[in-house]
C-alpha cells in the first residue's frame, strides 16, 4: 500500500496519513518537479499583457485571496465542519488557479489570453501568498487554529520546505523558460502530466484503498466541498462582470477562480499535515468535484457562442470571425 490513511477514531480529525520514509523523499521530489513543470509554462508575452490591464489582475487576485478565503471562513463556521475539514478548505482557497482553467477555458470559448495570463500571474504570487495567506485566514477561525497549534509547524521548517519545494523549483523554471524556450517547450509536454500522473496515482491510490474510510466521511465533507466550489465560480463571475470583462471574458474569470490548483494543495497537504488526513481527503475530494462542475459549465458555455464573437445580426459579411476556436 502506497499511501495508508490510518483511521485512530471515529473522527474525520483521527485520519493520518502515513508514507514510508522513501515514499515521502520521493514525494517531495515529485512535488519539486511540479512547481518546475509550472514555472515552465510561464511566458513574459504573458506577464506583459496582465501589465496591460492592472485592474482586471488586481482584481482577480484579490477575488483568488482574498474574498474567496474570506467567504470560505463563513461557510467553515456555517456549516460547523470539522477542523481539518475547516483546513483543508481553506487551504483550497488560498491555492492559485489549475492550468486545467486553461484547457476548460478553451473548451468554454473564453477568453484563453486572459485565462493564461491569469493563472501564470497567480501561479508565480502562490509561491509566496499561497503559505501567509493559510496562517492569516486560518488564524482568523477560532477551530482551524487550535488545529494548526496541536500541528505545531516549526516557522523554521515552513520557510526552508517552501524554499526548497516551491521558491526553488519554481524560479529554476522560470529560469529555464526565459533563458532556453526551445528546451523548455519540450520539457513541458512531458514533465507536468507525467508528474501529475504519478501524483495522481499516489493519492487516488490511497483513497481507494482506503475507500471505507473515506466514503464513510464523504456525507460530511461533499457538502462544504460543492458549496465552496458554488462560491467560487460565483465570485469569479461577480468580479468579472464588475470589471465589465467580455462574455468571453466573464468566462474565462468564472473558471480561474473556480478551478483550484488542488494538486499543490495535496502536495502541501501530505508535506505539512500528515497526521490530519481529513486535509489531504477534503483536497482530493475538492479536486475530483471541481473537474465534473468545471467539465459540466465549459460543455453548457461551448454550444453558447459568445455575442462579441456572434455573426452580424444583418449578416454582414465583414462581420469579425469568432476569435475562440471549436476544440471539437
Amino acid at each position: 500500500m502506497l499511501v495508508h490513511l490510518a483511521l485512530v477514531g471515529s473522527s474525520v480529525d483521527d485520519i493520518e496519513v502515513a508514507i514510508p520514509e522513501g515514499l515521502a523523499i520521493g514525494t517531495k521530489v515529485l512535488i519539486a518537479a511540479f512547481l518546475f513543470a509550472v514555472a515552465l509554462e510561464v511566458r513574459w508575452g504573458d506577464m506583459r499583457e496582465a501589465a496591460r490591464q492592472p485592474w482586471v489582475f488586481a482584481a482577480g487576485l484579490v477575488t483568488q485571496f482574498v474574498v474567496i478565503p474570506a467567504l470560505t471562513l463563513l461557510l467553515i463556521a456555517a456549516l460547523d465542519v470539522p477542523p481539518s475539514v475547516g483546513l483543508g478548505l481553506l487551504l483550497v482557497a488560498c491555492c492559485p488557479a489549475g492550468n486545467l482553467s486553461n484547457l476548460l477555458t478553451y473548451r468554454a470559448r473564453g477568453d484563453l489570453p486572459l485565462s493564461i495570463s491569469m493563472t501564470t500571474v497567480s501561479n508565480g504570487t502562490a509561491v509566496v501568498v499561497t503559505p501567509v495567506a493559510l496562517a492569516f485566514w486560518g488564524s482568523l477561525s477560532p477551530r482551524v487554529t487550535d488545529t494548526l497549534a496541536a500541528v505545531e509547524l516549526s516557522p523554521v521548517d515552513v520557510l526552508r520546505d517552501v524554499g526548497l519545494l516551491i521558491m526553488l523549483p519554481f524560479a529554476a523554471g522560470i529560469l529555464v523558460a526565459h533563458r532556453r524556450p526551445g528546451v523548455a517547450a519540450g520539457a513541458r509536454r512531458f514533465v507536468e502530466p507525467a508528474v501529475v500522473t504519478l501524483l495522481a496515482v499516489l493519492v487516488l491510490g490511497g483513497l481507494v484503498s482506503n475507500a471505507g474510510t473515506v466514503v464513510e466521511h464523504v456525507l460530511l465533507i461533499g457538502p462544504a466541498v460543492v458549496l465552496q466550489n458554488l462560491v467560487s465560480l460565483g465570485a469569479g463571475y461577480a468580479v468579472a462582470t464588475a470589471c465589465r470583462l467580455s462574455t468571453g471574458g466573464r468566462r474565462a474569470m468564472t473558471l480561474e477562480m473556480g478551478i483550484r490548483n488542488t494538486a499543490l494543495g495535496l502536495v502541501l497537504a501530505i508535506t505539512f499535515f500528515p497526521t490530519l488526513g481529513g486535509v489531504a481527503v477534503t483536497v482530493a475530494l475538492w479536486g475530483l468535484w471541481d473537474l465534473i462542475t468545471g467539465g459540466v459549465l465549459s460543455s453548457w458555455w461551448r454550444r453558447r457562442t459568445p455575442a462579441e464573437d456572434a455573426p452580424d445580426a444583418h449578416g454582414d459579411p465583414s462581420a469579425p470571425a469568432a476569435r475562440s476556436a471549436d476544440p471539437a
